[in-house]
């Protein structure tokens, strides 16, 4: 996703941990997958507030693009390749951004007009929807308006930074029956919904899950500046609510415009510590500081654990989030008393679960893979004594692993937005309605402030309704 980039994100909400939340969020997920011969249906249900499309499933959608950031240019090259979208409009405040999407749009066979104001374009264009890719504190501005434009949405997450602002996003989705896309892609990836839905929560392969680890380390990056004869004036920055051009090209950093590295990159793995465990946080406690950079206002270094309560008893999970060190990557890792899932958007990293295999479950596993929900074993492991075991744990041998089966052969984006354009399309279920987008920018953006009052802060049930 590259360095810290002015386009999307940012989150601010809360969590119920109760068993009527686990189940609303169960209920939520849907989706049904197809990669090569592999074939997966996840459960498949439709969420609070989500509308019929009048789109016939033969018409071509007339699409629109706001915002042209690094963003919005990755959904570009996600959404291109799906059959049938009609890109009829890039709307960014920055010349720059506009000719980028204009000319990339125009390689691949789509006449785009340009906007400067979002208010125009919805005035002018004949649209079915939006792709919204702007920073997170226009989110809730962009997407009320198109949704009361009579447009469905696709909104890059973060929903805001401001729960005020997020809260009003679902409630416009309610009042005008139009979808609305939160862009937490993983909730659409057929290799996370294979882990998840499948392997944990239907085989229950790991077993009671008791901790999760996620990460996402960052190696330190100069700001973001503006390419030479390309700059924006300050009349436009005024005019769009931006002091300068270095908050504008680094807005992620400031409290004004987004949340900091825990909302643009923690996010998505926090959204996931949720689906997993079936409930949100019951509550959370962070340290964090601007260690390193001071020209900025969020936090560089983010610490945060979260405790998860359901009918199995209590779970941890851990996140950091470095932007000084890239140790490590991103991945995110589930620890079950049978077994622990590493897993993570980018394939050449681990997605395996790992399992000490012995008499008691060597079979139930081979014959797991022999229904290809597991790949074979990486490497043959001779049965194990209890004696052994205790050696094992003394000198803490790697785990076999066995590897997912389901491969990702497209952009990581590009199964969010299918499963949108397939729910205006056919009435399928949004994997990530404006519901879970709000209850994950409860738990997110709730991190900036433990980090702040430097204490535990705990979640009502509540606090993750509208």
């Amino acid at each position: 996703l590259g360095p810290l980039n002015n386009t999307e994100r940012n989150p601010m909400e809360t969590n119920d941990s109760d068993k009527t939340g686990m189940d609303r969020r169960r209920f939520m997920q849907a989706s049904a997958l197809a990669t090569g011969a592999s074939v997966i249906t996840a459960k498949k249900t439709l969420a609070a507030g989500s509308a019929q499309s009048s789109v016939g499933s033969s018409d071509d959608l007339n699409v629109a693009f706001l915002g042209m950031g690094a963003q919005g240019q990755q959904l570009l090259e996600s959404a291109k390749i799906i059959p049938g979208l009609r890109f009829r409009a890039v709307c960014d405040i920055w010349a720059y951004s506009q000719r980028i999407g204009k000319g990339r749009l125009r390689q691949y066979g789509h006449d785009v007009t340009v906007y400067e104001d979002y208010r125009e374009m919805l005035d002018k264009e004949d649209l079915d929807a939006v792709i919204v890719a702007t920073p997170d504190w226009m989110h809730a501005e962009h997407a009320n308006a198109c949704m009361r434009a009579g447009l469905d949405v696709y909104c890059e997450k973060e929903m805001s930074n401001s729960l005020e602002k997020a809260r009003s996003m679902v409630e416009t989705a309610r009042e005008t029956g139009k979808l609305l896309q939160i862009g937490h892609q993983r909730r659409s990836n057929p290799r996370y919904i294979h882990a998840v839905e499948r392997l944990i929560k239907e085989e229950q392969l790991l077993g009671r899950v008791t901790q999760a680890y996620a990460q996402w380390n960052r190696a330190k990056s100069d700001d973001l500046t503006v390419p030479k004869g390309d700059g924006i004036s300050q009349e436009t920055l005024d005019r769009y609510g931006y002091g300068n051009v270095h908050q504008f090209r680094n807005w992620r950093w400031f409290k004004k415009y987004g949340g900091g590295p825990i909302v643009d990159l923690g996010s998505h793995q926090i959204d996931i510590f949720a689906w997993v465990f079936g409930t949100n946080p019951r509550s959370v406690i962070a340290s964090g500081g601007v260690d390193f950079y001071d020209n900025h206002e969020w936090y560089d270094t983010v610490m945060a654990i979260y405790e998860f309560e359901n009918e199995f008893g209590v779970s941890r999970a851990m996140y950091q989030v470095l932007t000084t060190t890239s140790s490590g990557g991103f991945y995110e890792k589930f620890m079950g008393v049978d077994g622990t899932l590493n897993i993570s958007e980018v394939t050449f990293r681990a997605n395996a679960v790992e399992k000490e295999v012995n008499d008691d479950n060597k079979d139930r596993w081979a014959q797991l893979a022999r229904q290809g929900m597991l790949n074979p074993i990486e490497r043959a492991i001779k049965p194990v004594s209890t004696k052994q075991v205790a050696k094992d744990v003394r000198e803490s041998p790697p785990l076999p692993q066995w590897p997912l089966p389901v491969v990702l052969n497209k952009p990581a984006h590009t199964p969010h937005l299918e499963n949108f354009f397939g729910a205006i399309r056919h009435g399928e279920a949004l994997n990530c309605p404006p519901e879970i987008g709000y209850e994950t920018a409860v738990a997110v953006l709730t991190v900036n402030e433990a980090v702040e009052a430097q204490r535990r802060l705990a979640f009502e049930p509540e606090d993750f309704e509208v």
